[in-house]
């Protein structure tokens, strides 16, 4: 969505309370929000801060913090948020990418399907979990086949949105590529969906870009073959 096109006013953007958007699939800009100051603090510091929020979100809940089970949970999420399912908001996490020749001078589109990710949705915290396919044609480089799987791992750890998500991957990899000849499709499901609100535990969603030769219908059609087979 163009930040043309979104203005906040009285508690609402375009019209709509935070409530109502919260169960919208809306995002405003490409670049995950982040503040200026974002990396003053450092990862340490971070994990001690969250803990004793987190402790205090628990005990407005009402839960009981000297019990065994419970009194280690604040520094258990705190150690979780950063090292793990939102170490991709750190740009020291960025997986290192290292072209090589296409010796093999393999000239036809590169397929790796199927990449499994786990991500969080930035509107309720709650997990987002699906499956990335990637397709790429050679500019006369490649990348090792992990690299894709991390490209995604990175930019999945972090509060989300799937469209958001999708694009992140597609310029990454045409900068790392170099070539405008880059797909992803990404399926999802939204647990913001089944597990809360409407509660539908059946619908998915897809989101999909196609750029250079890949968007044009019959590479569209040879892509989507190889994904159902």
């Amino acid at each position: 969505m163009s930040t043309e096109t979104t203005s906040k006013a009285n508690g609402q953007l375009n019209g709509f309370t935070n409530e109502a958007i919260g169960d919208d699939h809306l995002f405003t800009s490409l670049d995950t929000p982040m503040k200026a100051n974002a990396f003053d603090m450092s990862n340490e510091e971070k994990k001690k801060r969250i803990s004793i929020l987190f402790s205090e979100i628990m005990d407005v809940m009402g839960l009981d913090l000297t019990d065994d089970s419970l009194q280690g949970t604040p520094d258990r999420v705190a150690k979780m948020y950063i090292e793990e399912i939102f170490s991709g908001l750190d740009p020291k996490n960025k997986p290192k990418m290292a072209l090589f020749e296409n010796k093999y001078q393999y000239n036809q589109m590169l397929v790796e399907k199927n990449i499994t990710f786990y991500s969080n949705c930035e509107h309720h915290f709650v997990p987002i979990i699906g499956k990335a396919h990637i397709a790429y044609k050679s500019s006369g480089k490649v990348i090792g086949l992990s690299k894709l799987n991390r490209i995604v791992q990175y930019y999945a750890k972090r509060p989300q949105v799937q469209e958001r998500l999708t694009n992140q991957i597609a310029n990454e990899l045409k900068t790392v590529l170099e070539t405008e000849d880059v797909a992803v499709i990404i399926d999802a499901k939204h647990l913001c969906v089944s597990s809360r609100g409407v509660q539908d535990d059946t619908s998915t969603t897809v989101t999909t870009y196609y750029g250079g030769e890949f968007n044009n219908a019959s590479k569209i059609l040879e892509l989507q073959n190889y994904l159902n087979n």
